[in-house]
């Protein structure tokens, strides 16, 4: 009772200041505008069910149409009907029902900040239709939640400092543990992904790379191709295929119901009923918009703090990350939110979702800088949120919080040396690609709402001497105009001295190549590891890179498309730092620093039955908790 006339207050100085704000409307006396601001209520609760349900049934067109006019309509029809307020016309309506959300949207921000339960209670309110349809189970539930971009060491060091309370909570309590796991090379989304959800790690040899055979270049954050790795990866037993959920993930792992999911974006399917009514809620994307405006600011301001500090490493921050920081700070978090909270309450056996917030903040800022540890409180923040609207699912649900790897920091190569990777390798033509990890994340936001979008990676490219790409501090390097993958004695035989000249840069830390003699080798300044027996001649260019190098190349180098050069970035054992590829503060992809510790906070009773080396093991173990724990 008294949040709703908390909420009627709020709504009734609203429009009032709407009212005062915008020529076109009046109201006779401060009665009149709480008339109208209880009739809008009123509609907004009765008929904005409707309304989202047509919108859903005429299709995208009408997703649109609706959230431009139907809550000007809505207002529109309070102000008529409501005795003592005069509106001119329906376009002054319109614009007042806009101005009328903001208001409302900022208040609601100024009285709840930093309270959880008032988003509880609303995802509760607005999922309440599921109440009593949806037969109860005692047949327990799994949530999968991945903060992208986690380390297992500065996980702990958060929950030390207090940045995760809600994971703190619950590893204090005793109901979860916290372990790590191994990443291996590369240490990417799309590469752990591939292997946590679907098993097939090993199709995915880098972030982006060259495919020789049919002279493609294949970018995960693109969807188009990430639809194409899915179509070799799966085999339909994915972790989700058993009535799963997937959320803003690059993959769907199986799963009946897939949204926002780079893999599945362009497959022409209309819009959802979460998405309309997401688009029609005052708590939906209108508070959304306000607050990614808010972030946008932050960021300004944070960047801005960084340079007067000199904080360094530190990059320029671009206007399009400015941008897509709100988009991805706020507006997908919410609609992430939105839509696991219904899921929830329709008793959905298991839902996995990817929360890219901290990852993209902590590649631009640098991974344990303040504004990435308010993003990492920010996604402890949604985990209270879903472990209260869990408490009312018709079954209960145990939360399992991963993340698919971590990053590594240190100034980029080019600040470090004036050049790229790709003015080293110095060829008559060099196609390079740049395309941000996190820029995929709109492009999946706008291939879901436009299923006929374009994509850039389907286009065709002439055939360069080199194609260099770049993963974080891991480079890959192709000759394409030569067929398959090239020895180190080919390659010298075109190129003399290419290899060597990467090899011995102060900024390299090894290259690994084949060849006809040893098999795969790996070549540092100072000397060269056999990775068949082990054998090292002078210094070991692995030592320093972390006791699964060798292991992890031994595996990477039999991968199809491993480019014809490896590189890897040099590695400070003393700072931990690493010097991207890319002009990104904190880094992941390559060897060295904490990029391949990620974490997994699990429920206790949860016995561990693999050793977690890699995400496929990852994979299986959840599979095997899904088996034992849930009946799936």
């Amino acid at each position: 009772m008294l949040r709703n006339a908390g909420i009627l207050i709020i709504g009734w100085a609203a429009l009032a200041l709407t009212i005062w704000l915008l020529p076109g409307i009046t109201a006779d006396n401060g009665w009149a505008t709480l008339g109208a601001a209880v009739l809008l209520g009123l509609f907004g609760v009765a008929l904005r069910p409707l309304v989202a349900r047509l919108m859903t049934w005429i299709g995208w067109a009408g997703v649109l149409a609706g959230w431009l006019f139907a809550q000007a309509g809505l207002v529109y029809l309070a102000l008529w009907l409501a005795p003592g307020i005069h509106v001119h016309d329906f376009w002054t309506a319109f614009w007042a029902s806009w101005i009328y959300a903001a208001i409302v949207s900022v208040a609601l921000w100024v009285v709840t900040a930093g309270r959880t339960e008032t988003v509880t209670r609303h995802l509760l309110w607005v999922n309440r239709r599921f109440r009593g349809k949806v037969p109860r189970s005692d047949v327990p539930g799994v949530v999968f939640i991945q903060i992208d971009g986690l380390s297992a060491p500065l996980a702990r060091w958060a929950l030390d400092t207090g940045n995760l309370p809600t994971l703190g909570r619950w590893l204090r309590s005793g109901s979860h543990l916290l372990t790590e796991w191994h990443a291996q090379l590369p240490a990417t989304t799309p590469a752990s992904q591939a292997g946590l959800l679907h098993g097939a790690s090993d199709r995915v040899p880098a972030f982006r790379w060259y495919e020789k055979e049919n002279a493609r270049l294949v970018v995960t954050n693109q969807p188009a191709d990430a639809a194409l790795v899915e179509t070799r990866l799966s085999d339909g037993h994915g972790l989700l295929a058993d009535g799963g959920v997937s959320l803003s993930n690059v993959f769907s792992g199986d799963a009946p119901t897939s949204l926002l999911t780079m893999s599945t974006a362009r497959a022409g399917r209309g819009p959802a009923h979460y998405l309309s009514t997401f688009l029609l809620d005052p708590f939906g994307l209108t508070r959304s918009l306000i607050l990614t405006l808010g972030e946008i600011v932050k960021e300004l301001y944070q960047a801005r703090r960084q340079r007067l500090h000199r904080v360094e490493p530190r990059i320029k921050r671009e206007p399009s990350y400015v941008l897509l920081r709100g988009v991805t700070n706020v507006l997908l978090r919410h609609l992430n939110v939105a839509v696991l909270a219904e899921h929830l309450m329709r008793g959905t056996p298991a839902m996995y979702c990817d929360f890219v917030d901290y990852d993209e903040i902590a590649h631009h800022a640098g991974p344990a800088r303040p504004e990435s540890l308010a993003a990492l409180e920010g996604i402890d923040a949604v985990l209270a949120n879903l472990e209260e609207v869990a408490a009312a699912a018709p079954r209960p649900y145990e939360f399992v919080v991963l993340s698919d790897h971590g990053q590594s920091q240190g100034a980029t190569f080019r600040q470090r040396y004036g050049i790229g990777l790709e003015d080293l390798v110095r060829g008559e033509s060099v196609l390079t690609t740049s395309d941000d990890e996190q820029a995929g994340r709109a492009k999946t936001l706008r291939a879901s709402l436009l299923p006929g979008s374009s994509d850039e990676s389907e286009k065709t490219v002439e055939t360069p001497e080199f194609v260099v790409m770049a993963s974080g501090n891991l480079g890959l390097v192709y000759l394409p105009r030569l067929p398959g993958r090239l020895t180190y004695e080919v390659i010298e035989k075109h190129h003399p001295g290419l290899v060597d000249r990467i090899a011995t840069h102060p900024g390299v830390g090894w290259v690994m190549v084949r060849s006809e003699a040893d098999g795969p080798v790996v070549l540092g300044a100072t000397g060269r590891r056999r990775l068949d027996d082990d054998h090292v001649d002078g210094d070991d260019p692995l030592a320093g890179f972390g006791p699964h190098a060798a292991s992890d190349l031994r595996r990477h180098d039999g991968l199809e498309h491993t480019p014809d050069l490896l590189v890897n970035s040099l590695h400070d054992p003393a700072t931990g730092e690493v010097a991207a590829f890319e002009e990104l503060v904190g880094c992941h992809g390559g060897l060295g620093g904490w990029q391949d510790r990620p974490v997994l906070i699990h429920p206790r009773t949860w016995e561990i039955a693999v050793d977690l080396s890699s995400a496929d093991a990852v994979h299986a173990q959840l599979k095997r908790w899904l088996t034992t724990y849930s009946g799936r």
